[in-house]
């Protein structure tokens, strides 16, 4: 659980010894956000919008097995935050390519359903994280802060409807993983990740390289 950060005097020293000696915490960072939903919001009721996205989470099964890792939700966007620990603990999802290729999976399911009018397309940003803290400032609430995390967010700025920025940290990731697990080898989710692009985001003071899929 996060360390809950609430000190009332604002230059105490035990907070800033607190923050000090808190610990990293490395772990992958996801951005989900249903594409088009406000837009659908004024053309329709919420028996129409919420039947959608009532649907459209429930197909997003991985969810199901991060319940304790969904950390925001921000309108029709959520964050998850998986410490490697808990990745490495789950029976399904164990490494960073089954992660990356169960999100491709529930993306082209999404795209491709054979019947209309019961999902909402999403887009996907993930980065591999390792300047994050598990701390709170909200008692009972878990969370994670950190400049990776704000990274995280930045990519969703390439990102678009059916498309998932993976930056270069979660790229090397998952490409150890395709070097470990030689069963890997035989999907064609490698062959559909792009070449690389730099960018520079807005409040980052250096370059950044992300891959994507288009599904």
């Amino acid at each position: 659980m996060s360390n809950f950060i609430h000190y009332r005097d604002p230059n105490s020293q035990e907070m800033q010894e607190h923050l000090s000696n808190l610990p990293t915490c490395p772990g992958t960072c996801i951005f989900i956000d249903i594409t088009n939903s406000t837009a659908i919001k004024y053309k329709s009721g919420i028996a129409h919008w919420g039947r959608l996205l009532n649907n459209t989470f429930n197909l997003i099964t991985f969810l199901n097995d991060f319940p304790d890792n969904i950390v925001k939700g921000i309108g029709d966007e959520i964050m998850l935050y998986i410490p490697d620990g808990v990745l490495k603990e789950k029976s399904t999802y164990t490494d960073y390519f089954s992660l990356l290729f169960e999100i491709y999976a529930t993306l082209d399911n999404i795209k491709n359903f054979p019947l209309e009018d019961l999902f909402l397309n999403c887009k996907v940003g993930i980065h591999y994280c390792t300047d994050v803290y598990n701390i709170t400032y909200f008692e009972k609430y878990n969370d994670y802060y950190g400049k990776d995390v704000d990274l995280s967010a930045r990519l969703m700025s390439k990102s678009k409807v059916n498309r998932i920025v993976l930056s270069e940290k979660y790229y090397e990731k998952v490409q150890n993983d395709l070097e470990q697990n030689p069963a890997y080898r035989n999907s064609k989710l490698p062959s559909l990740i792009s070449e690389k692009y730099i960018e520079d985001f807005r409040g980052v003071p250096h370059s950044t390289a992300f891959r994507v899929i288009d599904v």
